[in-house]
């Protein structure tokens, strides 16, 4: 069962669940994060609580998504309390493209190794330790939060001081805590972790900055667990015609960490295990239009795409005008 959220024809929230390609209306269903709290405080699975619900008429999931009335398929009534964040160089073949990116000049001796394929390394050496041990940590960065947050099917902005903007096509895990401070997982969904790769390129130390941009996530929240091989394709459209696409993989098969080793190196933090605070933390890439070359532009339309997942997640691309921040003293 995947899930949705929508605002309906009279402009109300609504969910929906899709089964078989279907979408059907939960009945007396708001939000996705209110069905968790359910879910949590009667200790059973959503799937009970939508169950008891029971589902209503027919919704058409693209059709949505090309009205503008999709939502993310889950957020928090406050925004402030959606974490979003990531893991990088986490995919086998990962490495490849960010070493392009910060190689220095010369051979690649051990010793000349670049910190991104050092870590790439770490990965594939410790990433996936035996179940009850802890494995190696990976890159991790701070995305933003439910401010930064696009629905399916709008455009993702990219502000005036950013040297690129670019895609790069995720799986999303998507988590509730719940009272006791335990991290809840609800299930998974396709995600687009766009960010600044020139920034990046510019110094290793800039990454933090290059990802601090707003992405998307879903249409559909993915409920269970994450299948071993997923298997994409990502794809920029221009003018409503394919300019580039290229397949993307993710799932367990396909990376140097397990996803139990991700999490844990997430959630060990005690800040990230606040009750009825929402994670949504991306788990990574192999696949990046910039690798090849492409330089997007205000209108490309980035389509990720994986049956698996339901439907695919698109998103235009578009310019902010610059401004001004005053920093107004208060003394």
């Amino acid at each position: 069962m995947n899930l949705i959220q929508f605002h309906d024809d009279n402009g109300d929230r609504a969910v929906a669940a899709v089964e078989d390609g279907v979408a059907r209306i939960v009945r007396d269903a708001t939000s996705v994060y209110d069905l968790a709290l359910a879910a949590i405080d009667r200790q059973v699975g959503i799937g009970t609580i939508i169950a008891e619900k029971g589902l209503g008429a027919e919704v058409d999931v693209v059709a949505l998504m090309a009205e503008g009335r999709l939502l993310s398929p889950i957020d928090h009534p406050d925004p402030a309390h959606l974490y979003v964040t990531g893991t990088g160089l986490t995919h086998l073949g990962s490495a490849a493209t960010r070493d392009a990116m910060h190689k220095s000049n010369g051979a690649q001796a051990e010793e000349n190794l670049t910190d991104s394929m050092k870590m790439f390394r770490m990965g594939l050496e410790g990433g996936k330790p035996a179940p009850g041990h802890v494995g190696v940590q990976p890159e991790w960065f701070y995305k933003g939060n439910g401010f930064s947050v696009v629905p399916p099917g709008r455009p993702i902005p990219s502000p005036a001081f950013a040297r690129d903007a670019g895609e790069e096509p995720e799986i999303a895990g998507i988590y509730i805590i719940d009272q006791d401070g335990n991290p809840r997982r609800l299930g998974f969904a396709l995600a687009n972790e766009f960010s600044d790769h020139v920034t990046e390129r510019v110094n290793y130390l800039f990454l933090a900055h290059s990802k601090l941009r707003a992405c998307s996530f879903g249409p559909e929240l993915r409920l269970g667990e994450l299948p071993r091989n997923v298997e994409g394709m990502s794809r920029i459209l221009r003018d409503g015609k394919v300019f580039w696409e290229k397949p993307f993989l993710s799932g367990e098969d396909n990376m140097s960490h397990t996803i139990a080793n991700l999490e844990y190196h997430h959630f060990k933090y005690e800040l990230f295990r606040n009750p009825g605070d929402v994670h949504v933390h991306m788990f990574g890439t192999a696949t990046l239009s910039f690798a090849d070359g492409i330089k997007t532009e205000a209108g490309d339309v980035f389509e990720i795409a994986e049956p698996q997942f339901g439907a695919p997640l698109r998103n235009a691309v578009a310019w902010e005008e610059a401004e001004t921040v005053e920093i107004k003293p208060l003394y």
